[in-house]
């Protein structure tokens, strides 16, 4: 089979802390050869890039997730050692974030985007953030990883404003009608564990209908783990569970394991200028 790239995995999070570099090494021999690593925060930067130091295939995504935006609005304030505006705050860590990638290099910002869920942050921090980085992004002619969880339809029409380079948005579930608009202004749909749920029937209908080369593989590891995992509450999603995925699309659009490998390897480098050893 062809090489893999898992586009959204949080290999820097505490849960692979025992077993990091053993877990991206059993992923590789089974074809896993890349993966993007999505930043959630301005402290969480320095960590993200020293555990992952040496890891081969590793390529970095820099930027603040829309649920931790609390916590970098207290980092922008600690910075400038005064109480801070949304915007102030948010001026402050693109600022952060623009030195952070001329030093570290980037092939996209993110995780940013937009979280409608219970006890996500306020909308409005939310809004400020995620329109500083699209600014950001749009400035550097970088592409961007988008969360956005029941925030489909604002995601969307936010990102067609910017000229951007497009994107992926990650653990896609929004319409057909919204997909196609998003992938005609150059993105791709990130796919995971997800599509495998018993009533995942909406992604498995998007998964047969979109064009395969607007979709990319990913685990969100150690986020959602896969129906098979028989103890979902507990297991880890891990990068060696992406063939997997690979082989469920395959047999949902009855084609060949090859054809889903290296068409999604392609989206992804094609949208993020990754190149494979």
């Amino acid at each position: 089979m062809a090489s893999l790239i898992d586009t959204h995995l949080h290999l820097d999070a505490c849960e692979f802390d025992s077993d990091r570099a053993q877990l991206w090494s059993l992923a590789q021999q089974a074809g896993v050869e890349g993966a993007v690593v999505p930043a959630v925060a301005p402290d969480q930067w320095p960590s993200q890039w020293e555990r992952l130091a040496g890891l081969p295939g590793i390529f970095h995504a820099w930027g603040v997730h829309p649920c931790f935006v609390d916590a970098a609005h207290a980092w922008a304030e600690a910075q400038a050692g005064r109480a801070l505006t949304d915007e102030e705050a948010a001026s402050i860590g693109t600022a952060a974030l623009a030195q952070w990638i001329a030093t570290h290099g980037a092939v996209a910002i993110g995780e940013i985007g937009l979280d409608r869920f219970a006890g996500a942050p306020p909308t409005a921090r939310q809004q400020v953030w995620f329109e500083a980085q699209l600014a950001l992004a749009e400035r550097l002619h970088l592409p961007v990883l988008c969360h956005a969880r029941r925030a489909v339809e604002e995601v969307r029409i936010r990102v067609r404003r910017r000229a951007l380079p497009g994107g992926i948005l990650h653990a896609f579930n929004g319409s057909l009608a919204q997909a196609t608009d998003l992938i005609h202004h150059g993105f791709a749909l990130g796919f995971g564990g997800a599509m495998t749920y018993n009533r995942a029937n909406h992604l498995r209908r998007l998964l047969a209908e979109l064009p395969l080369d607007a979709i990319v593989l990913e685990t969100d590891g150690p986020d959602i783990p896969p129906v098979w995992a028989a103890d979902r509450a507990l297991r880890r999603s891990e990068p060696a569970d992406l063939p997997l995925y690979a082989h469920y699309i395959a047999q949902l659009r009855q084609i060949s394991v090859e054809s889903v490998a290296q068409a999604t390897t392609a989206t992804a480098q094609r949208l993020l200028q990754i190149a494979l050893a």
